[in-house]
């Protein structure tokens, strides 16, 4: 579980493939690993990843084909800079909102704009989870928590602040920038609670939910 606050930039030294994954080394530049011990769980831009080796100024994880086939991590290469957060321990502060380190899908930068101090970003994400966007709701943005601004279908809008830009890779982003997306666990939730008894039914794979606008507005979640 994280919290989506970023706690260091690091920088991929190497992916190694082992078969069909991928053995991901990490170099560190802030990042506490006086605390990590070999399976703790480091998100690595949002994705939780299980510590499986530790270096003097890193550390390495595996990466199954899923996590590459479902996340950004598939156009990765030695070089890219990543978001880094240590998973949450029960006394710390939770300065974001939950995180479980499990991306829904990849979205794509549509516009960067500056206004002033600050920088506006239009993202899309993926149709399927446009359901899920609302404006001054929680998103995760390549592991960092951020407030969605405003929603127009599939794209949403995000205004980062001047210390987000410096410590995330987010200042780095460009039209065209792919990101991985994890929607609000609440609303997850949310979906399988208001479909009732229909959640015990099962679904092929190209079933999509019927849960709508139209039906949360009929059964009162909306007004």
């Amino acid at each position: 579980m994280f919290t989506g606050i970023i706690e260091d930039v690091g920088v991929i030294k190497s992916l190694t493939p082992t078969g069909e994954d991928i053995r991901l080394s990490i170099d560190v530049n802030k990042l506490d690993m006086s605390d990590v011990k070999l399976g703790d769980s480091i998100a690595n831009n949002g994705v939780c990843l299980t510590v499986v080796a530790m270096s003097s100024n890193g550390f390495s994880a595996d990466v199954s084909h899923e996590t590459i086939k479902r996340t950004g991590f598939v156009a990765y290469k030695a070089g890219h800079k990543v978001n880094l957060e240590k998973a949450l321990q029960a006394n710390s502060r939770l300065g974001g909102h939950i995180v479980s380190g499990h991306v829904d899908g990849v979205g794509q930068v549509l516009s960067v704009t500056t206004v002033g101090r600050y920088v506006e970003i239009w993202l899309k994400a993926p149709d399927e989870l446009a359901k899920y966007l609302a404006e001054k709701g929680s998103i995760t943005v390549d592991g960092v928590s951020l407030t969605v601004n405003q929603v127009n279908g599939a794209k949403f809008l995000l205004t980062l602040i001047p210390h987000s830009l410096q410590e995330t890779i987010i200042g780095s982003y460009k039209v065209g920038t792919k990101v991985n997306l994890e929607v609000d666990v609440i609303a997850r939730y949310l979906e399988r609670l208001i479909m009732g008894d229909k959640a015990a039914q099962e679904q092929n794979d190209n079933a999509k939910s019927d849960i709508s606008m139209a039906f949360l507005a009929e059964n009162g979640f909306l007004r």
